[in-house]
């Protein structure tokens, strides 16, 4: 019985039980901060979503598809006329600009014992944590110029780009689709800010880099004053040790100069 609400409370955190919602949904900022970034998309897994579909003694896998956004509804397929999945890549359709291309593949997430969110605050346990409960789309920057890489290419996604998602479950004994969900609502990779644009305006930084801020100021003025200080005790001392130089210099010519007026 615990642990049916545990499976429970952790499908409605998620929002992926099927009753809720058929679609891949973008990763709680409590799980995925600064999501999207520039190149990537941070996606929930599937848990609990095909549940209906699994039958014993079979063997599943989990299909992601991602396009962009303009990409038309006829060109959105991802099933073959025999009903297999597509295996399009990236390069075929122009990082998903012709049509929807494979982004990833991997094992059916298991429902019954989900990954434990309260371990998300174990420094230890967190980054496993998060790679059973998160996807994320473009996370691969080498694949696409590795000649020997033969698994599914994830490379990074476009900036300021708009892209749709797509999960599909897959019966890998015989090759053909079982279950899909329906395209994510529409989720937008960050722009890129150019250097004129990025706001320096004191108002908007944080107490912590005013703080810091302030700190390295009067760390350079005590610097320079000491600096200067060294400077000014330097040439004073040179000017004295010159003036003390020129007095003994006197003195020995005066002494040389008693001797000869006393014998004259």
């Amino acid at each position: 019985m615990c642990s049916h609400w545990v499976v429970l409370a952790f499908c409605c955190l998620g929002q992926l039980c099927a009753d809720q919602s058929l679609k891949p949904q973008i990763a709680a900022p409590q799980l995925a901060t600064n999501n999207p970034t520039l190149t990537t998309v941070a996606l929930e897994k599937p848990f609990c979503m095909f549940d209906s579909s699994l039958r014993p003694n079979k063997s599943y896998v989990i299909y992601l598809y991602a396009m962009k956004e303009s990409v038309s509804a006829i060109s959105s397929l991802v099933t073959t006329t025999n009903g297999k999945p597509l295996n399009s890549t990236f390069q075929q359709t122009s990082g998903g600009h012709l049509g929807p291309y494979k982004a990833a593949l991997f094992s059916v997430p298991n429902c019954a014992s989900p990954p434990k969110l309260t371990d998300v605050g174990d420094v230890n346990k967190a980054s496993d944590v998060l790679k059973q409960y998160l996807f994320r789309v473009g996370d691969d920057g080498t694949c696409l110029y590795d000649p020997n890489f033969l698994a599914v290419c994830n490379p990074p996604l476009a900036p300021d780009t708009t892209y749709r998602f797509k999960y599909v479950l897959v019966d890998s004994t015989e090759g053909i689709i079982k279950d899909q969900t329906l395209w994510s609502d529409p989720i937008k990779t960050r722009r890129v800010k150019l250097p004129l644009k990025i706001d320096t305006w004191p108002g908007r930084r944080s107490g912590g880099m005013i703080v810091i801020t302030s700190i390295l100021s009067v760390l350079v003025f005590l610097l320079l004053a000491g600096l200067l200080a060294s400077v000014s005790s330097a040439v004073m001392g040179s000017e004295d040790s010159s003036a003390e130089t020129k007095h003994m210099s006197q003195t020995i010519q005066q002494s040389e100069l008693r001797p000869q007026l006393s014998s004259e």
